[in-house]
């Protein structure tokens, strides 16, 4: 910037300062400031320019040829498919793992135990329900069967805020926890049950 006083001369496109011999453009003042017409340094106006190639580019291959790199959902379905192939397989021979209920006491009560130190807290320990749903109602939000509610503990529910347990529980414990919820929970009668959710069954 530079102030406007008697050190400036004229012409037809321009304004000078006789002092500095800056060029001020004309009509740019404000309060006594002139805006001077400098030209931007040449590493901007280059940073300028790739950034525009670089915005080219990157739509081009997002919009036109849909690169599976710039696409986060592909990007988790192929995380998540290595993941899998990851696993370490089944030993030959090994009997594959039966999700069917469980009906012993003995399966019960630990399933009773790992209701009541991890479900209980969103469930309560009668399963009445408070952040998560009413177990004991015949209103069931993903199915009601054992193979639906062996996978909802596996998985989890995490736009409701259920977490998957597929990594915190084994198969065994997983199993015991829905025997339970069918075999004991279901039916009963809790103190203050929650509305029903879901689809009736």
């Amino acid at each position: 910037m530079a102030k406007e006083n008697e050190n400036q001369y004229h012409n037809e496109d321009y304004e000078y300062d006789t002092l500095t011999n800056e060029k001020l453009i004309k009509d740019h003042d404000y309060d006594g400031i002139r805006e001077l017409d400098n030209d931007l340094p040449p590493w901007w106006k280059w940073l300028f320019y790739l950034t525009i190639v670089f915005a080219v580019v990157y739509s081009i291959r997002l919009f036109v040829f849909r690169s599976d790199d710039l696409i986060q959902y592909r990007e988790y379905a192929n995380e998540m498919e290595n993941l899998e192939n990851a696993k370490p397989a089944a030993p030959e021979g090994a009997a594959a793992f039966e999700v069917v209920v469980l009906e012993d006491e003995t399966s019960l009560a630990s399933g009773k135990e790992t209701w009541d130190k991890i479900c209980a807290v969103c469930h309560l320990v009668d399963g009445g329900g408070l952040v998560g749903p009413n177990m004991t109602d015949n209103y069931w939000i993903h199915g009601n069967t054992v193979e639906d509610l062996y996978k909802i503990v596996e998985t989890g529910v995490i736009e409701k805020g259920m977490i998957p347990y597929k990594d915190q529980l084994s198969e065994q414990k997983r199993l015991e926890v829905v025997s339970y919820i069918l075999v004991e929970l279901q039916g009963s009668t809790p103190a203050t049950p929650k509305a029903p959710q879901g689809k009736e069954y």
